[in-house]
């Protein structure tokens, strides 16, 4: 059986539907998985061995483009016999069906009942994002209730040979930090300031740590580059050796690398939060408006701070400081932070 997959355009959601290409294989052992889905996330479908090949989607995420559209369903028919769209719009059903693709399996979502035949309905029995995907893996009628939906863990495969070389890159940076041990810390946030932990409590944790015989990492897109140096700027002249401005130095690959590398992860509710799990790095996941009841971290080495309870709060910038952090993530100390850090490195 050949299987195409409709893939979701963000890091986290990428990682997690790693999850439902292991299920695959477990309900159709002999199935070969194809992933369509957005150039950037090659370099992670690429390391998932369950996936056979990733094939470029063109078009950009929120376009609607149906002649386009309507060309990729058209290159792709006869090559597959079953399609799962993991986005909810309606745009995405489009190429499956423009495949001619016989079994279009999905989630009730955006009016797609025409473009899926294999609909699914009960969402809010599956309260995590993950098991929403996992779900799609089973047969209608045949699928286990939440709490005994086996949940595959995501892994991104790593070979030491390539961390290695991309050290060597950046191996002057490292050099000057007295190639100490590293913690990598991950500040941005796509969604908007009110997800980050603010970036003085990230620089006295940094501080922390720097005394205790550690570098840092720091780790992002371009955007998360003046993140990054204010981190840097806010500690003492004398500790800023050991602290490592990555964000926007690296490729998505050299970063899942140097993640690896790390000793231990301190983060976001972001992207490189769900690839620090599936590289199993000890990992303190620092939450605030965003909820991990529906998209926590899959790892048994990751540990949550949340101080707040409740679901998603829809806030891009809060109205609690000047820099648009919430108070909730204000609330959570350094101290609260390296308490977590210390007990996970412990268990080393």
């Amino acid at each position: 059986m050949n299987i195409l997959i409709i893939a979701p355009s963000w890091v986290g959601d990428m990682m997690m539907s790693h999850s439902l290409y292991q299920a695959l294989k477990t309900q159709y052992p002999d199935c070969q998985i194809d992933v369509l889905a957005p150039n950037w996330s090659k370099p992670l479908l690429d390391r998932m061995p369950e996936v056979r090949k990733s094939l470029t989607m063109p078009i950009g995420h929120g376009a609607f483009n149906l002649r386009e559209r309507y060309r990729i369903g058209k290159s792709l028919r006869n090559q597959y016999d079953m399609a799962i769209v993991l986005p909810n719009s309606l745009k995405s059903a489009f190429i499956p069906f423009f495949a001619k693709i016989a079994v279009r399996r999905g989630w009730k979502g955006e009016s797609r009942y025409f473009f899926l035949n294999d609909l699914r309905a009960n969402k809010n029995d599956y309260p995590m994002m993950v098991q929403r995907y996992v779900a799609l893996a089973y047969e209608k009628g045949a699928i286990p209730a939440a709490d005994k939906l086996p949940i595959p863990t995501p892994y991104l495969t790593v070979q030491q040979s390539a961390v290695e070389k991309n050290k060597e890159k950046f191996s002057t940076q490292f050099e000057l930090a007295e190639n100490r041990p590293a913690i990598g810390f991950c500040p941005g946030a796509e969604f908007g300031p009110a997800k980050r932990w603010p970036h003085y409590h990230y620089a006295k944790l940094a501080e922390m740590l720097i005394e205790k015989g550690y570098s840092i990492r720091l780790f992002g897109s371009a955007k998360d580059t003046d993140a990054g140096e204010q981190i840097r700027s806010s500690l003492p002249e004398t500790l800023r050796r050991y602290c490592i401005n990555l964000a926007g130095q690296t490729q998505l690959n050299e970063a899942v690398d140097l993640i690896r590398d790390c000793t231990a992860m301190v983060t976001n509710d972001s992207g490189l939060m769900h690839i620090s799990a599936a590289v199993n790095r000890p990992l303190v996941a620092v939450y605030g408006p965003t909820s991990p009841q529906y998209t926590p971290p899959l790892s048994d080495k990751a540990v949550i701070i949340r101080l707040i309870e409740g679901g998603l709060i829809k806030i891009r910038k809060g109205s609690d400081s000047a820099e648009g952090y919430h108070q909730s993530l204000i609330d959570i100390t350094p101290a609260m932070v390296m308490e977590k850090l210390e007990t996970l490195l412990a268990k080393e």
